[in-house]
């Protein structure tokens, strides 16, 4: 079983694809060129302040909005380990997943938690933090296979013997 420890990010509820990756930089050419503008509407100095391995915990909610693929694309070049939320909007849920992005369904950890302490996510299992122990549930075989490829097209490259350094999808 995988286990990872990261700083944490405190997010509310409802947060939606616009606050994610606002409207207007959807034009820009690149996730990298975007990412500098993640939560901006929230909190503009957010993405120059997150590191790799860090993590969001969230409310209820998260990903509502649009079925834009750009969310969870910038979320992950940001360098965000996984996000941690009470509820998850089901399209962006699937787009994160096909992107290599681990969601974590939890109901208790965010009313919890504390901006800047750090949790420990023993995945498909349980988060720690301040010493308590919140359990959660286990994904499901083929997703993890997912995630742990880096993606959907790198996992069916891989289950299918395409050289996954031909793909140009990071």
């Amino acid at each position: 079983m995988e286990q990872f420890t990261g700083k944490v990010w405190v997010l509310g509820d409802d947060i939606d694809t616009d606050i994610i990756i606002p409207t207007e930089y959807l034009a820009l050419k690149t996730i990298e060129d975007m990412k500098q503008y993640a939560f901006s509407p929230l909190r503009p100095d957010l993405a120059s302040r997150i590191q790799k391995g860090d993590i969001v915990v969230a409310g209820k909610n998260f990903g509502c909005g649009s079925s834009r693929e750009q969310a969870p694309e910038v979320v992950k070049a940001l360098g965000i380990r996984c996000i941690i939320a009470r509820s998850f909007a089901r399209i962006f849920f699937r787009n994160s997943i096909n992107n290599g992005l681990l969601l974590i369904e939890q109901p208790d950890l965010r009313g919890d938690v504390k901006e800047g302490d750090e949790i420990t996510v023993a995945v498909n299992d349980h988060i720690i933090y301040g010493g308590r122990r919140y359990p959660i549930a286990s994904l499901p075989e083929n997703l993890v296979e997912i995630l742990n490829a880096g993606g959907l097209v790198k996992a069916m490259a891989a289950r299918n013997g395409v050289n996954r350094d031909s793909l140009n999808r990071s």
